[in-house]
């Protein structure tokens, strides 16, 4: 026998249980003569009767009565595994996956700690860096992502806030090789960004066009290493407006742009969106990051 058998299983299971084809057959909502197919071809493959017919129904056999201890037992255990599954999704349990920008961790890893302490249950996963993973192949429930907005079809996008930033350098660089007097006067200078060529980041793609390869000295493919190296005075390199505020050794060398802003979403798949635990999650992002500073 295999799971292959369990619709017959099942069928003489009910079978037995109200003692009739006509009952079990309104039971499981099909045809009376499915469920007298399911018992022959049950009977058939294992060589022996399982019901004695009579006028007033079905009497399960010694060789039934031993086929449906099993299947009572399957049938429990199911019920119960669908009463776990449905508990679970109405609870904040259990793992909780969330992908995002490496140079939000900062802001994003209090609130989730806050949220975890109200959700004690909750074990989480902050996954950061430049791949993007893949919410339909279920690499991470909720994904907060910068730029436009995501074109995946099955994927809910929320815009959550902007990102904005400006240009900073430590204090110790500005001594070392003076403040430019704005965007004209950057020759000279040395700066930190990101190690691809094709990266799109806005601000990525507006200092290549003014500034020459040589003076990028200090590259790196995760924003979080750019920002400790800005901060060891590396070299003039972007930081989030929000996140330099909270260093009194930087120095804004050029303000925000609008070229250099884009929109931050809140990504989750379908097939998650309305669970209990990204909903509640999600729910409790968008209310905090009202408050947020400007980002």
């Amino acid at each position: 026998m295999s799971v292959d058998n369990w619709d017959e299983i099942r069928t003489a299971y009910h079978v037995a249980r109200l003692g009739t084809v006509s009952g079990a057959a309104e039971a499981l909502g099909v045809h009376h003569a499915t469920v007298i197919r399911h018992i022959d071809a049950l009977e058939t493959q294992l060589g022996a009767k399982l019901f004695q017919r009579h006028a007033r129904g079905y009497t399960a056999t010694e060789a039934g009565t031993d086929l449906l201890k099993v299947a009572q037992t399957t049938d429990d255990q199911f019920t119960q595994l669908v009463g776990r599954i449905k508990g679970r999704g109405e609870e904040v349990t259990g793992e909780l996956i969330v992908t995002s920008l490496s140079g939000l961790a900062p802001l994003l890893t209090p609130l989730i700690v806050q949220f975890q302490n109200d959700h004690p249950d909750l074990v989480v996963r902050l996954l950061t860096g430049e791949r993007v993973f893949r919410l339909e192949y279920g690499e991470a429930h909720v994904a907060i992502r910068a730029g436009n907005p995501p074109e995946e079809p099955d994927n809910v996008a929320q815009e959550l806030s902007h990102l904005c930033g400006g240009m900073y350098a430590s204090k110790a660089y500005i001594e070392e090789f003076g403040m430019p007097l704005g965007e004209d006067d950057l020759e000279g200078h040395r700066f930190v960004g990101h190690d691809s060529d094709t990266n799109r980041a806005p601000f990525d793609r507006w200092i290549k066009s003014k500034v020459s390869p040589s003076q990028v000295t200090f590259r790196a493919t995760e924003q979080s290493v750019m920002r400790r190296a800005i901060l060891d005075g590396a070299g003039i390199g972007y930081m989030g407006v929000w996140d330099a505020a909270q260093r009194s050794d930087l120095v804004q060398v050029l303000p925000p742009r609008a070229e250099w802003s884009s929109r931050l979403w809140l990504v989750t798949h379908v097939d998650l969106h309305r669970t209990m635990k990204v909903q509640t999650f999600t729910n409790f992002l968008k209310q905090e990051s009202k408050s947020w500073p400007e980002l």
